[in-house]
This record gives C-alpha cells, structure tokens and sequence, in this order.
C-alpha cells in the first residue's frame, strides 16, 4: 500500500565518498556530459483569481551560512571472541548502538564533536574531526543464556529464580575516513537559483539530523518518515495489520528559501499482541484449529516476540516440527553437588518443561507448534501462547482490497484536523534544539507558510448536440444530456459467471439508459449463463468453456461482451477473460459486477461502453472548435507514460510500461496504448525504441507514430508533448537523457529528419506538499471555499440586485483549479502544483508538476491551462481528475494488460525463493499483443 514519496526517492542513498587518488590499476575514462538539462522557470502565471492559501512548509532560518558539513566513510567490523574473524555489521540498529557507545566513550578523541550517522556507512560533523583516519575499539555487553544451565538448551529462565543468565562481551572496530566537504553556503546560493552541485547533499545531510532524533526516540524509521510507538496512532485494519499514523519530514529549497516540509504519514505494521491471535486475524481463521500452520510458518518467519514469562526479546527463525507436547529437547540435570558438571542430560518436551519445572501454566498451546526462537543448529523453543509481537514491525506485503478500503476509510483527515495534528507536532518536536542544527545557526518556524495560489476557470464542455456543458466544481453530469458522438451497439450477448445477477433485467435498463444518452442498442443476440459444473474449474478453464458456448450460439464476431463477474473486486477470472477477448479474439469487452442497478450506474457503464467502441462522450470547448492554442495550427501528439510494478518484496514479476498516444489529431482526447513488460522494479521504460536483428522497429514509440500518422489524414507530428508519471527527482535526468534519446530515434528510424519539437513533462501525485485555504474549515477550489471568497466582494451587489444572485452563485461555481507557481516551488527548475479536482474526502493532494524541457514554447498559463484542461478529457468520468488524463490511460492501460501474464505461475508459495533471483537472471515473460481489431481502440476505458 505505501508508496515511496517522489520526493523521497532522491534523498535516501549515503552521500558517496570523494576519493583524492585514482588507483593506479584504473584507467581513467572520459565520461560524456548529459545531453540536455532542465530548464529554468520562464516566469510565472497570471490567469486566474488571486486566492490566499497555507501550504505544509515550515520556514527555516539559517544564522550563518560559512558553516562546512564533513562527511566520514564508516566502516563497522565484528571482532571474534575466540579468532580473528571480522565481519562486516550489516544491521542499522545495531550500528546506532555501535556508535552511540563511541561517543559516551571517546568523546575527548572526537574532539566533543557531535555527528549525524545515517544508519548504513555514512556520518557527518560541523566542522573536521581532529584526524581525517580514526579507529576505535567499541565493546558492548548483551545479556546471553549461560553455559551449563536449562536456558543453554533452549529455555530461558523465569522471573522469580535466580537468572541464568550472563553477560557476553562483543567487540567491534571502528573505521573511520575522510570523504567529502559539504558546504552550507552552496545552499543559500542555490536559494538564490545558482546552479549548485552540492545542494541535495545539504538537505540530505540535514535530513539525516532528524531521522537520527527520531531514533533517538525509539520511533521506527522508514524512509523520510517516522513512526511512534503510541497506540493512539494505531488503527486495526484487519487481516492482523495496523495502519500506524507518523510523521513525514524533509528539508526543501524553495522559492520562498530553505524550509521543512511537514506532513502526516502512514505505514503498515503487525498488529502487536498474542501472536495466536495475530495468526487468527491473518488467516480470518475461527478457532487455533483453523490455523494453516505452513502459511503461519512463512507468515512468522523473522519477526520480533515478547516472552511474557521473562519479558524478553527474540526473533522468531523458525517453528517446531511436532506440537508443544511432543518436541523433546535435551534438558541438562544436577548431580548430587547441585551443579550441571557432569553433562547429564534428560529428554522432556517444551510442554512438560514449562508446567512441571518452571510451573508456567499453558492453556491452549499444547497441540500447537512452538516458536524456534534460537538458532539453525541450536533451537530454542517456545510456546506460542508465551509469546506477543512485538511493537513498531512492518508489514510490507501488498493489502487486500477490503485492506485497503479501511485504510483510506479510517486514515483520512479534514484538512483542519491534519493542519491542527502537523503544526501540535513541530511544537513538540522541539527541532531547534537539535545540537547539530544549533552548531550550524538553523531554527525552524512553527507556522505554516501562506503563499498565493490562483483559481482557473473551468473548461467548458460539448456534449450531444453540440450543447455547451459547464462543469461546476469540477463535477458535470449528463442528466437530461446525450453523449456528443454516441456509438450503435446492434450485436452484442451478455455472458454471466454470477449465480446473483439477473442478466435479462440489467440489459433492459442498459438500453433503455442508452436510449436516454443517445446510444442505440439493439436487443442482445444472447444471454449466456455458466454452466454450473465449471464453476469450481480454474479461471482459465471457466473462460475457455465459457468462449466455447459464445461460439456455439453467436453467429459471427460480436460488437461487444458484457461480462458480470462473480466478484466485484480481484475477480481471478478477470485476467483470462481480458486476454482471451482483446489478444485472441480482438472483441471489445466491459467487465461489470454490479451490486445496484441504477441510472446513475449505468450511465457510468455507458461512458466506458462508448469509448472502447469509438464513440465520444464529450470534448472540451476549444477542442470540437479546433482552438486549442499552440496545437490547432501544428500536428500535436501527446504522450502519456507510466510503469507498473509488482507487489512488494516480489521480484519476480516484471514491471508492466505502458504509453497512451493521442490521435485523430486536432483532437486531445483519443488515445491508444502500447504496453510491454521489462525488468522487474526499473522504472525507466526500455522499450519506447527496440531494434531487431532485421533491421525493423518493435518498439512503443513507432506503434504510436504509425497510428497517429494514420488516424490524423497522414500528418506527422511537428511537436509531441511527454507527460510521464512515477520518476522522482533523482531520475529526472535519465528521462531528459535516456528515455527522450530513445523517442527521437523512434522517429528518425521511421526515415524521418525533421525531429519535433519536444515538450517534457513529469507529474507527481506521490509527494509531501499539502495546501490548505487559508482561514476556511474546506479542500482548496475547486467549488464552495472560492464561493465564500467572493462573497464578500458581491454581498452589497446582491443585496441591491437580488433577481440576479441565482447568476452570481453560478458564474462563482464555474471556478475550478488551483494552481500554485510561487513560494513553496524550486529556486531555479520550473514547477507548479496544481489541484483540478475537488476533495471531498480527506485534504486534497496537488499534483506536483515539473516541465523538464519545453521546446514548444509554452508560456506559462497556457501550458497550466493546457494541464487543467487534460484533467477534463478523461472518458470514463463526469468529474475532473486529480492529474492529467493521459497519465490516468497509461495507467490502467499497465493495469489490465498485466492481467494477461499468468501470474498464477509466480504463486505465493514460491515468493520467497523466487524473490532472491537477481535481476535480469531469468526471461522476463513478454505479453501478447493485442488483436489488430481492438489494437487502436480506448480498451482500457
């Protein structure tokens, strides 16, 4: 569920290290410069009406900007009790410890120097240490099982009895070594919009000063974010998983100077508690003896547990073989003196051990298997029913779609409360007396940053007959409205995997709704029910069968298939039946599960049904006239770009590309896709210019020139416009470098010289920034809040013309978007946030748009007027959408055709092996092309 913020993304690598000396066994190799870099803010925008907002920015202060951050190279080495065996410390946890102990003990040697440790190799100080090569021996004690004693065989001991435990020694060395000098002065010239190379190495640095507070407070860290154990925070979600409520925080240069950029997180943990009841909720298990103990085994495997008979601590490696009263293990007896000298051993099981010789009472474990708490070749077992998980433990395995339904129903926030919980949290934090930032002079404000933002006006709309449709805030309708081109649907069947739905009454009210929207449709040529004996068949089974009746009873290739699935979401029959109607069978399909048939249910189906069968629901204004500006006088393709990735943890499945090309150019509002897998987890698309062996093209890019050169009377596309999605800013210069060489070569290989004129475009939903209206309890516009912001200027005018305030109200709600280009914005890079829809759930998140180039020449309100009106073009909606429509294409397009590979293949009970292959070691499976008839259709609608 929870996505890496774009932002984040740049700011979690350690800084790397600056070597003086190049080995003289490397050759030094000259490495070319990149080819484009991202232009600089041409100006800002002025349309709109001028609206005051709040933004989650809390303004920082710097005293003195001389200050130098050094940057060392840590280097962590476990020391063997009994040889010279050293190890590298791989754990973060215990490099804190680690490091935290050196400084309690050779403070005097750091020069009382304070640093910033980033909790893999990395740590910083203001100003240098007294040596650019230091080594330190660290010794740290941990309480241990002792030799000889019951424990040693796996038990530990209980309150109320002498311990049998001891203290073990563990030495580390410490290495530390000179890297880098990063200075703060490099920041405060980039504020100022000088290019400087330095800059996100600041902020990473100041960053890492306040993970490190953090875990200072025993909050867990993921990423920018940090998470306390408070159950306050915690909300259950079901399946034994917790959404726990945090805090994001990062350092941003903006325009307006170096701020903090506060915001409320969530992440997903192990509901703490009894770990049987944990393994219940998991399995939606009734009773322990429903308990699908191999899934468990997988389920518990490394996870943290509470004894609560000697209230510590152990990692869970395994589970036993047999139940807790049938696993012996060999428990160690006194001789006559009273001591275990003789090495005497009895075999007793983990139940009789625990009731009979530490008279713990067990309830309900005894048939169950123990927990194996010690290690491969020395277990150490205990029962379950002693155990409780621990606090503050991730769950990173992709959440159910009921999962997610409670996540987004119980985590949301109105924007006042989220503002009220964020500005409580900077007070409390207390950030200006971080030593590191009082050395360097930086204090941070407690109130968030107010800055400008301007509401532009709504696209109007065309719908059938050629009639003006004025969306208001942000929403529009078709009551009473015909779609603008509407399709003629004379052969198509229904087919049912439901034993629920009433097949003949929902396609009575399908036409008599379609009639209403100006769409004809003709009887259906057949209702096709499953067939009952299959119903418990494999989904690829079921569809095959299903196919095989379609064939027998239609009498050609059909317009369309309705399909009602059996379930609403995750239906596994949805995949097959996908690939079997688009890539086999080239018939445009519409997969439905409905729970209640309504007008406004079927008009939603309508809208979809048309524009996968060529129809038109509605265009902008500008756009059924052909006055787009800067696009009805050249031929204008646009791109929208996108890449799916599999679930977490799961690195077998390949990532899905997906591009959406307009065409049928002047217009802006068909698309068709082209999608390809490649390798799992890379985000940049591989495959926009693909040579083969025979000289032709299989790329994405000339499957989109083609067929907008064929759709658009044989025009070329003179200028091509790139919006791409989920790249953070780290990758900007791989998309300008990497992914735009690729487009050009696309089209020079097509024979062609003229390249167009590119304008690049990346869109960001997954960041940090909130605004929020300042002084009004609602979303940021579209809709009531600018209502009550020109109010007041019309009050008196209203009062004076009361038969004119039915129009003022409306010509108020014709506002919509919010576009913010000032304050909170980078220094130098030209960006905006922009919030098209209207939030009624929750605070609206602005989409963060970044213009990386821009060889079109836009200027800067009719390139934000261009991507307010993209958010109006989306088919399958009455309302504007949170980002632009190609994107959204893209988007789903990755969607359904990552349904065609067989996933089934990659099940869950092979994740955890699969999941180690590295990358590239195994084919990635390719997705079969679609049908030539549906192949430049909208199918994804």
């Amino acid at each position: 569920m929870e996505k890496a913020s774009s932002e984040e993304k740049a700011d979690l690598r350690p800084l790397p290290p600056s070597p003086s000396v190049i080995p003289p066994n490397v050759k030094s190799e000259c490495v070319d410069p990149p080819k484009r870099s991202i232009i600089r803010r041409p100006g800002v925008g002025t349309a709109g009406r001028c609206i005051p907002l709040l933004a989650n920015h809390f303004k920082v202060s710097v005293e003195s900007s001389n200050e130098i951050f050094y940057q060392y190279t840590v280097q962590l080495l476990h020391v063997s009790i009994c040889s010279e065996d050293k190890r590298t410390i791989e754990s973060k946890g215990s490099g804190r410890k680690i490091l935290d102990k050196l400084y309690q003990t050779y403070s005097s040697e750091l020069a009382g120097k304070r640093f910033a440790y980033d909790g893999e190799k990395s740590l910083y100080t203001v100003g240098p240490l007294p040596q650019n090569n230091l080594e330190f021996t660290v010794v740290l004690e941990e309480s241990v099982a002792k030799r000889g004693s019951p424990s040693h065989n796996g038990i530990p001991s209980s309150p109320g009895k002498r311990s049998k435990r001891s203290l073990q020694s563990k030495t580390f060395k410490v290495e530390i070594s000179y890297a880098a000098k990063i200075p703060l002065k490099s920041l405060s010239l980039a504020l100022k919009g000088a290019e400087q190379e330095k800059v996100q190495d600041i902020l990473r640095v100041l960053d890492i000063i306040l993970r490190q507070q953090a875990a200072n407070r025993g909050c867990l860290l993921v990423r920018q974010s940090f998470f306390h154990d408070d159950s306050r925070n915690f909300t259950d979600i079901g399946g034994g998983v917790t959404s726990c409520r945090g805090f994001h925080s990062s350092f941003r240069s903006t325009h307006g100077g170096l701020s903090l950029n506060m915001d409320v997180s969530t992440t997903m943990i192990l509901t703490p508690g009894p770990v049987i009841e944990f393994l219940k909720a998991n399995q939606n298990a009734r009773d322990p003896r429903s308990i699908d103990w191999v899934k468990a085994k997988r389920m518990l495997k490394n996870m943290r547990v509470k004894t609560r008979h000697s209230n510590m601590e152990f990692k869970i490696i395994g589970m036993s073989d047999k139940p807790c009263n049938q696993q012996f293990f060999p428990m160690k007896v006194k001789n006559a003196s009273g001591t275990y000298d003789d090495g005497e051993t009895v075999e007793i099981t983990v139940y009789e051990y625990f009731t009979k010789h530490r008279n713990v009472e067990l309830t309900y474990s005894a048939y169950m298997p123990c927990l194996n708490v010690g290690k491969p070749k020395r277990p150490n077992y205990l029962p379950l029913e002693l155990c409780s998980l621990v606090s503050l433990q991730r769950y990173t395995k992709a959440l159910s779609s009921v999962q997610r339904a409670s996540l987004v129903e119980k985590s949301r926030q109105k924007p006042q409360e989220r503002i009220r919980v964020v500005t409580d949290s900077m007070r409390s934090y207390r950030y200006d007396e971080e030593p590191l930032l009082a050395a360097c002079g930086i204090s941070i404000g407690k109130q968030l940053t107010q800055v400008d933002g301007r509401v532009l006006e709504a696209p109007k709309l065309k719908v059938g007959n050629s009639k003006d449709c004025i969306p208001r805030n942000g929403k529009w309708n078709f009551n009473n409205k015909q779609l603008l081109t509407p399709t003629r649907i004379e052969r198509w069947a229904v087919v049912n995997f439901s034993a629920r739905c009433d097949t003949s009454y929902l396609s009575r009210e399908l036409i008599t709704c379609g009639r209403d929207k100006g769409i004809h449709i003709e009887r259906p040529h057949t209702l096709i029910e499953e067939e009952s004996q299959y119903r418990r068949a494999s989904p690829a089974v079921r569809v095959e069968k299903m196919f095989e009746q379609i064939r027998a009873k239609l009498p050609g290739s059909p317009q369309l298939l309705l399909c009602v699935l059996p379930e609403r979401k995750n239906s596994n029959i949805y995949g097959p039946w996908k690939k079997k109607s688009l890539s086999e069978y080239g018939i445009p399909t519409q997969c439905i599960s409905p729970t209640k048939i309504n007008n406004q249910y079927l008009t939603n189906l309508l809208l979809k049904i048309n524009s996968k069968l060529g129809g038109t629901n509605s265009l902008l204004a500008i756009e059924h006239a052909s006055r787009v500006p800067l696009i009805k006088d050249t031929p204008t393709m646009i791109l929208g770009m996108d890449v799916s990735h599999g679930s977490p943890g799961r690195s077998d499945i390949p990532s899905i590309a997906a591009v959406v090309g307009s065409r049928c150019w002047p217009l802006i509002s068909r698309y068709r896709a082209a999608v390809r897998t490649q390798s799992s987890k890379v985000e940049m698309i591989e495959s926009l210019f693909k040579p083969l062996a025979n000289g032709e093209d299989d790329g994405i890019m000339r499957e989109l020139l083609v067929d907008f050169f064929q759709s658009s009377n044989g025009r070329k596309p003179a200028q091509i416009i790139v919006f791409r999605d989920g790249v953070s800013e780290s990758q900007f210069s791989q998309v300008l470098n990497n992914e735009l060489d690729q487009m050009i070569k696309a089209y020079q290989h097509l024979g062609e010289v003229d390249i167009p004129k590119f304008t690049v475009i990346v869109a960001q939903k997954n960041h940090h920034t909130k605004l929020f209206q300042a002084g009004g309890p609602e979303n940021i516009p579209p809709g009531l809040p600018f209502l009550l912001l020109c109010y007041f200027h019309f009050i008196d005018f209203m009062l004076s013309e009361p038969s004119l305030c039915v129009r003022v109200c409306a010509c108020v709600f014709v506002s919509a978007g919010t576009v913010v280009d000032t304050t909170v914005v980078h220094p130098r890079n030209y960006d905006f946030y922009m919030c098209a829809q209207a939030g009624m759930i929750g605070t609206s998140r602005p989409a963060h748009y970044h213009v990386l180039v821009d060889e079109i020449g836009f200027s800067p309100d009719d390139l934000q007027n261009l991507i307010h009106s993209l958010s109006y073009v989306y088919q399958r909606s009455t309302t504007a959408i949170s980002i632009v429509a190609p994107i959204c294409y893209a988007h789903l397009a990755a969607q359904q055709l990552g349904q065609f590979l067989k996933f089934e293949e990659y099940s869950e009970t092979s994740s955890g092996q699969r999941s180690l292959t590295s990358v590239g070691s195994a084919p990635i499976p390719q997705l079969p092309r679609l049908h030539k008839d549906v192949a430049s259709s909208m199918f994804f609608c």
